[in-house]
């Protein structure tokens, strides 16, 4: 049994389906190089965003294990990730898991607070994370559906967040 406590995070004031996403422009790493990318360069058609905790965290590592083992990042839409991580940890991260996505290395966390997404670590003030969140966006950046962690850890259904988030 993990050592941890399952922590309730406070209500979210997130995007919601109909609204457009918030454009950025942050480091975009592949398994190759990373480079500056805004948003609306990403987009190509049906976008996928993962908002993972750091990315050495299990939380990250667990969900983009889930999200591979399942196929999904073989389809039609495209995954992007987005951490509070350097692009020096989402490098390492993605040569060690072979993870055919780009991830998005946001240290200061902004994209996420931009988002409604970003909860403070316990005990620490001025850090704060992604909660884990999965964000469907249209080729113009309008919010399609939406998934958020209401606890650390948690983990969605991924049978029910296919169809929930109409990747079926």
């Amino acid at each position: 049994m993990p050592e941890f406590d399952v922590v309730e995070l406070e209500p979210t004031d997130h995007i919601e389906p109909g609204e457009t996403a918030p454009d950025f422009t942050r480091p975009l790493v592949t398994d190759e190089f990373w480079e500056d990318r805004s948003l609306a360069g990403l987009v190509d058609g049906r976008t996928v965003l993962v908002f993972t905790p750091m990315i050495g965290s299990f939380v990250a590592k667990y969900v983009w294990d889930e999200l591979a083992d399942r196929g999904w990042l073989d389809r039609d839409e495209r995954f992007v990730g987005v951490t509070a991580s350097t692009p020096y940890g989402v490098s390492r991260f993605l040569d060690e898991n072979d993870l055919p996505v780009g991830i998005v290395a946001d240290p200061a966390n902004e994209v996420a607070d931009d988002y409604g997404l970003a909860h403070d670590l316990d005990g620490m003030a001025g850090v704060s994370e992604p909660r884990l969140a999965f964000v469907v966006l249209d080729a113009d950046r309008a919010v399609e559906a939406i998934w958020v962690a209401d606890e650390w850890p948690e983990f969605p259904n991924y049978d029910e967040l296919e169809s929930e988030l109409g990747l079926d």
